[in-house]
């Protein structure tokens, strides 16, 4: 019995085949909304942790519940200094860089 070999791809070679090699910038526009839709992520969850609506964390940063709302789906680029008033003093968080 002949076993037929599978065609598996990493993740990587998957995004290259869609998006084209790093550097390329359709591949780099896909990083970046990747990366805003993770950090939407992370800021959702800490909110949900810190038992907080948008609304309620909107209110702590002096922003409107809508602008939270498109954090969180990632639908809008936001400055470092937003990321950390939304981390740091809207949910008592610390926020540290790494840069590899």
């Amino acid at each position: 019995m002949a076993s037929k070999k599978k065609n598996t791809t990493s993740f990587d070679e998957h995004l290259t085949k869609r998006y084209g090699k790093r550097g390329t910038a359709k591949r780099t526009e896909f990083e970046i909304k990747a990366k805003a839709f993770l950090i939407g992520e992370v800021i959702k969850d800490e909110r949900r942790i810190a038992n907080l609506t948008q609304e309620q964390l909107a209110e702590k940063i002096g922003a409107k519940k809508s602008f939270i709302s498109r954090i969180e789906n990632g639908k809008t680029d936001i400055q470092l200094s937003t990321l950390y008033r939304l981390l740091e003093l809207g949910l008592g968080k610390t926020v540290e860089l790494t840069v590899r």
